[in-house]
This record gives C-alpha cells, sequence and structure tokens, in this order.
C-alpha cells in the first residue's frame, strides 16, 4: 500500500502537518506484536475478517500458540516466534507491512510484583525498538498502554488529559505503570520530532475467551473457581472497583483508530465505565456459574507480599473515543463473564479429555510391556520394541 511517502524520505523534509492515508481499503498488511497473547490474537482475528493481512511477533513469554492455531491455515496471516526486543527480527518485518500495533508487553500485577526488571526492559526496550525501526520507515504505530498510567489519581473518571499520579519507586508494584507512561513518552516524542504517526490506547481492564489467570488476572481466576467449585479468592477487601470491557469491543476499538488514519499523536481511553466492586464482581460469576464456590478474602499482604498499593477506583471517560470514532462497548458484565465462564468450561473438559486420554495411552503401553514381560514360559525382563511404544502412546 502506498504510505504517501517514500523510505528515501527524511524526518525534516515532512511538513508537521502532513495527512497520512487511511486504512480504509484492504488488504493492509499489519504488524501485531504480542499476536499470540491475549489481546493480539483477537485483534488478528478482527483484522482478518476486515480482509486485512496480518504477521504476528511473539515469543510466548505470556501468548500461547493455542491462541492463533485457528489462523495457521488463514491465507493472510503469518506468525513468527521471536522477541520485538530484536531489532533484526523488527527491522525485516517492518519492511514488510504497511502499520503497526505495539501490543508486547510484560503484563499482570503477579508478573510485575515478582519481576519488575523484566517488566521495564520488556516495555521499555521492546517499544523503543519497534519505534525505532517504524520511524526509519514512516510505519504508523498503535501503542498499546494501560489505564495503571493513572497511577493513584483520585480523579475519577480518568481523562486522557488527567494528571498521571505514581507510588514511590521502591514498591516494584508501579514499575510496570512507570514502564507504559515512558512508552507514551517514547511514542509521542517520535511523533513530534521525527513526525512518526503514532496512536496511543489506554486499556482498561479487558477480558475474554484465552485469557489467562496465571498472571494475576482476576475474571479468568474466578471463572475458572467458580467452574471447578473451588474457592472464590478477592485480594483485599473486595471494595475496589473496576469496569471490565470484553476483549472484542476493545479489538474493535483498535482497529478502527488506524483505519481512521486522521488521529495521530493522541491518546485514547478504551473501556467500559459499567462499574463493580471485586467483591459483586465474584458474587455475579458465581450466580452465573451456578457454583457453590465459596467467597474468601485474602489480605495483599499475604497475595503480593508486604507494602503492596492498589487503587480503589479505575473508571475511563471515554468521551473522547466516542466523539472520535463513535465507539461504545456493545457488550455489558453479565454477557462477557458469561463469555468467559463459557471458555472457560471448555477449556477444563479439554483439560480432563487430554489428561483421561493420556491415561488411556499409559495404560496400552503398560499392557504391551507386561504381554511381553510375562508371555507363555517367558518370566524374563524384556521392554517393549520403540515401534510398540510408539503405536501405544499414539505417536
Amino acid at each position: 500500500m502506498d504510505m504517501g511517502f517514500s523510505t528515501a524520505t527524511t524526518p525534516e523534509q515532512i511538513p508537521q502537518d502532513a495527512e497520512w492515508p487511511a486504512f480504509s481499503v484492504p488488504p493492509v498488511r499489519f504488524l501485531i506484536t504480542g499476536g499470540a497473547g491475549f489481546v493480539g490474537s483477537h485483534l488478528a482475528d478482527e483484522l482478518l475478517g476486515r480482509g486485512h493481512r496480518v504477521h504476528a511477533l511473539d515469543d510466548l513469554s505470556s501468548g500461547a500458540i493455542e491462541n492463533i492455531r485457528h489462523l495457521k491455515d488463514h491465507q493472510g496471516f503469518e506468525y513468527t516466534i521471536d522477541s520485538c526486543s530484536d531489532g533484526r527480527v523488527v527491522a525485516e518485518l517492518v519492511d514488510e507491512v504497511d502499520a503497526i500495533f505495539h501490543l508486547a508487553a510484560a503484563v499482570g500485577v503477579r508478573l510485575i510484583v515478582e519481576s519488575p526488571l523484566k517488566a521495564i526492559e520488556t516495555n521499555v526496550h521492546g517499544t523503543e525498538v519497534v519505534l525505532a525501526h517504524a520511524a526509519k520507515k514512516k510505519r504508523p504505530v498503535f501503542i498499546a498502554s494501560t489505564s495503571e498510567v493513572y497511577g493513584k489519581s483520585q480523579a475519577v473518571p480518568f481523562r486522557e488529559s488527567g494528571d498521571l499520579v505514581m507510588g514511590p519507586t521502591h514498591l516494584g508494584r508501579w514499575s510496570y505503570a512507570c514502564s507504559k507512561a515512558i512508552d507514551e513518552f517514547l511514542a509521542l516524542a517520535y511523533h513530534t520530532d521525527r513526525a512518526l504517526p503514532v496512536i496511543i490506547g489506554r486499556l482498561f481492564n479487558t477480558v475474554g475467551p484465552r485469557q489467562l489467570g496465571r498472571y494475576g488476572m482476576v475474571v479468568p481466576t474466578f471463572a475458572r473457581q467458580a467452574v471447578l467449585n473451588s474457592p472464590i479468592t478477592v485480594f483485599g477487601d473486595g471494595r475496589q472497583q473496576r469496569c471490565f470491557c470484553h476483549v472484542q469491543d476493545v479489538v474493535r476499538a483498535i482497529a478502527d483508530l488506524m483505519e481512521l488514519g486522521d488521529l495521530y499523536g493522541e491518546v485514547f481511553n478504551i473501556g467500559s465505565d459499567e462499574e463493580v466492586t471485586i467483591r459483586q464482581l465474584a458474587e455475579c460469576v458465581r450466580e452465573l456459574a451456578g457454583s457453590r464456590s465459596e467467597i474468601v478474602t485474602i489480605p495483599y499482604d499475604e497475595a503480593y507480599g508486604g507494602g503492596f498499593e492498589d487503587m480503589h477506583r479505575r473508571v475511563p471517560d471515554t468521551t473522547k473515543i466516542e466523539q472520535a470514532i463513535g465507539w461504545r462497548p456493545t457488550r455489558d458484565l453479565d454477557e462477557t463473564l458469561s463469555d468467559v465462564l463459557a471458555s472457560t468450561r471448555r477449556a477444563i473438559a479439554g483439560e480432563r479429555e487430554r489428561r483421561g486420554g493420556l491415561s488411556d495411552r499409559r495404560q496400552m503401553l503398560r499392557t504391551v510391556i507386561v504381554e511381553r514381560r510375562v508371555g507363555p514360559g517367558d518370566r524374563r525382563r524384556i521392554v517393549a520394541a520403540p515401534s510398540e511404544v510408539s503405536a501405544a502412546l499414539g505417536v
């Protein structure tokens, strides 16, 4: 697709009010960093559904091949297993696409608390590499930021122009928020100094199928606990309030922002403004699941270690994005949670089926070995041939 400027054009030759083309006519070639992740894989679905082409880059540190398995035979989809911190890989992929969605990041409260250095390095360095190579080719970039950048601000609902209030540096919990704020500063600096077309989206709590609870994500954790009738564990007192948006609504907003093509240099909140306490969330999940789970509270110090800080409320003001592209979430909380629960049930059923299949294959293997050990008139210890083991295991 003609981007409007040749790759030989220098930043000084590009006027600051340059008009960049919109991506309204498919197929456009998009690179998604973090493309095998929760949001990234849904964004790939959305873009392919619009007739575009997608190349996913992911090192699988928090993403999974399973998230994109259904796309592997799609003629418009390609993927590379590598890191967005590898400049050579990024340079090659950027050269082949028309625009970039940079979603790769260290995510999840638990991961951030346990590995703050990894969060900083992954978020800041990865973004720096992507922006540098995008600037060389003048490729438009969407930067996925987070509501965490609002920190401890009490100016609810949060507006894009509001102050960011961070906690002390000796608490690793704030390293994620600060690293994503630096990402925003970097992106806007590239836009101002090098005329790089950039859009920033601050994602609030985003939930849906394919999201895992292992990094501290609350909804998939509650859903799994409820389906298994295990105790639903609420961290803190449960009075903290959040807004949860379905991932399909979120990726629709992300794709619309880039397709419009005239919103560069802007920051947008993306999320639902339907507020719920975490205790109410647990009760809602339990009710929708028809679960017998009890709800138990765990102090933050016990869950994350001493000195953990959290925000009491996190609510977006979405006026700006609504006025810019007419976007509003289309799914309410009950519908979103029902979708997560259905996905969780399917995942648990699949796990049980795989465990059952493995147990059957192990029993077949034992039978092969026993029959060869104690055949008629033969009590010697004889191990089954490799071919028989493979046949028994089905491999």
